[in-house]
């Protein structure tokens, strides 16, 4: 294999299938924390000393024990499940909609305003979290642990019966108060708020009337009944995503599988100290679930998974409060349920201090390069709708795919001057490779030699392109995962951009009186619609303006890419093919100015003669 056909087969495969492999090596994954056996707790109704603070092991969202036992706590399924003659208080925001059961004072139903199902406008909101008793059981509970002489009895916890104190309805700018007196002295309170998004603020508040010093520690809790369907594509993470300081991390499900005991009834829990900054939560394509605690607040964060009752679960156990007769005490977190929406999660860092929260969003490994691509995408969105373009997000893609290619364009430039150059010297090259034969050794002795004399660098075509591979899978990363282009349309038939091309070759693009293939689907992948044929095209057409290997295996294999990366990457999302398709249409045409700049004049099927080629003199007239 010469020079020119590794580099050239490198180059153009390169920039396709890393993006296929580089993630197999694991999400973006900061280093992960697991405890030493020993210090895994088993929980119990007793204190267990821990880092920042000694705080308390609460219970697992279910029926507690006896606290003098120091048995681990039930699984979950063993709750009280919540009928429908449990007393509820609604939920009812601009773009949220559900309720709280007063059986634990759970929040446990909620839904989004601003999403369907799917594109139809009729097909239903997206439903975020549902109650015990529903298929897939989702919810958020906070609660009290006991310490010392207290025991579960005489705390609130997941079967709690609360009444309400004040409001009737959670709103905007209309918190709600819940109550309970366990009727031994001890007071507790809830006031729940939100905000016009997605942010609840719970305050905990407890006030000893008893004659008895206590010791307790509130706590958050989310549970999640069942692995819940997933993408399951591997540059995305779905599972737990957690913040601990300066720790990201994330757990995908069969992670937290991993954690339990051989044991079916029994829980191992991955406890990690916060000292300062933390949260942690469920994560979902879209949408996630999440613990924050106040900033600056030391607590423990806790994931775990109870196999005999199937459950995951994240916590965050605050600290220890001690309080004589006659004290009360007020702890207050927050708690995020909704879709990962840039501009919202960015503004709760900025106002409320939450320490990194925009690293809820999977940026992947290149964040250096997604976040600020993802700023400039959303941006140019946001222009285009002021100026009140029609599918504003499909044009901002590929006026941010003009913008990159500018940007890259000086590196890009050297590339293909050399690319034209390797081109115009294929016809002596095809001369070298058959003086040389099958003598391997002359063949890249004399090659070299050509290189030098002609001051060409075969490698200098091929390296630019791969420091142009992070800004690629970047830019994939933030169309594939970004909610911002769920159910975004741009023309015609393309009426959601994260979804794939519908049209299909197998009804001759909606001309024959029958459905295209299920998008997703094995004949979907074979009859695919009009934009990846586009691509395909695309791809074939700044192909030709690039030197083909001498080899002629080599030849057939780079002539064939682009058909097969067309079948490939057909199923991809509308706004990959889109970026592609420009990123491809325009690098053809930055190639052939570049070559005319230079003197090699190619047309559009890849024949090139350069006016620095040297003219056969002409015979001397007599």
């Amino acid at each position: 294999m010469d020079e020119q056909g590794k580099n050239l087969l490198f180059a153009t495969a390169l920039s396709f299938l890393v993006i296929l492999l580089w993630y197999t090596v694991g999400p973006r994954v900061m280093p992960e924390w697991f405890p030493e056996p020993e210090q895994v707790a088993v929980e119990s109704s007793e204190a267990v000393p821990g880092t920042p603070a000694e705080s308390a092991v609460p219970g697992m969202a279910l029926t507690p024990p006896a606290a003098t036992t120091g048995e681990a706590p039930p699984a979950a399924a063993a709750e009280t499940a919540p009928g429908t003659d449990v007393p509820r208080l609604e939920i009812d925001t601009p773009r949220l909609t559900g309720a709280i059961s007063l059986l634990g004072g759970r929040i446990d139903q909620l839904a989004l305003k601003d999403y369907n199902e799917t594109i139809d406008p009729d097909s239903g909101i997206v439903g975020l979290l549902s109650p015990v008793g529903s298929a897939r059981p989702y919810y958020a509970l906070h609660g009290w642990a006991p310490a010392g002489q207290l025991s579960y009895e005489q705390v609130p916890g997941a079967n709690t019966e609360w009444t309400v104190e004040s409001g009737s309805t959670l709103g905007v700018n209309r918190p709600v108060t819940l109550v309970w007196d366990n009727g031994a002295g001890l007071v507790f309170r809830r006031t729940i708020s939100v905000d016009e998004d997605y942010l609840f603020t719970i305050a905990q508040s407890v006030e000893n009337r008893s004659g008895e010093t206590v010791r307790l520690a509130p706590y958050g809790i989310v549970a999640r009944h069942g692995k819940p369907d997933t993408v399951n594509f591997f540059i995305l993470h779905e599972g737990v995503v957690r913040q601990a300081d300066n720790e990201l991390s994330e757990l995908k499900y069969k992670k937290l599988v991993d954690l339990s005991f051989m044991d079916r009834e029994a829980a191992r829990a991955e406890i990690v100290p916060v000292e300062q900054n933390g949260w942690i939560g469920f994560t979902d394509k879209y949408w996630m679930t999440t613990l924050i605690p106040q900033p600056g607040q030391p607590f423990t964060s806790v994931v775990k998974y109870v196999e005999g009752a199937d459950i995951y679960q994240v916590e965050t156990r605050m600290p220890l409060f001690t309080l004589a007769p006659g004290e009360s005490v007020t702890s207050e977190s927050m708690l995020f349920a909704g879709a990962k929406e840039w501009e919202t999660i960015r503004g709760y860092e900025r106002e409320q201090g939450i320490y990194r929260f925009i690293d809820s969003i999977d940026w992947g490994w290149f964040f250096f390069f997604t976040k600020p691509i993802f700023w400039l995408l959303h941006w140019l969105h946001a222009s285009l709708v002021q100026l009140g373009v029609a599918g504003a997000m499909g044009w901002a893609i590929i006026a941010l795919t003009l913008i990159i290619k500018a940007a890259v364009l000086p590196l890009a430039y050297k590339s293909y001057t050399s690319m034209a150059k390797m081109k115009e010297l294929q016809p002596e090259m095809e001369k070298i490779k058959e003086r040389a034969g099958d003598d391997r050794q002359k063949l890249q002795q004399e090659m070299m030699a050509l290189y030098k004399k002609e001051k060409v660098n075969p490698a200098a075509g091929c390296l630019p392109l791969l420091v142009q591979i992070p800004i690629f899978f970047s830019l994939y990363k933030v169309i594939f995962v970004t909610i911002e282009l769920r159910h975004a349309p741009w023309i015609g038939w393309i009426k959601d951009l994260s979804a794939p091309d519908p049209s299909s070759i197998f009804n001759l693009f909606g001309l024959l009186p029958w459905d295209a293939p299920v998008p997703g689907s094995i004949l979907a992948l074979v009859f695919i619609g009009i934009l990846p044929l586009i691509f395909g095209v695309s791809m074939w057409l700044q192909q030709k303006l690039n030197p083909m290997p001498t080899d002629p295996t080599q030849a057939m294999v780079f002539a064939w890419l682009p058909w097969i990366f067309m079948f490939m990457l057909g199923g991809f999302a509308s706004g990959l093919i889109i970026y592609w398709i420009a990123n491809n249409l325009i690098t053809f045409v930055q190639q052939y100015v570049i070559m005319r700049s230079h003197g090699y004049k190619p047309d559009v099927f890849g024949n090139i003669r350069s006016s620095f080629q040297k003219k056969k003199p002409e015979p001397s007239k007599k």
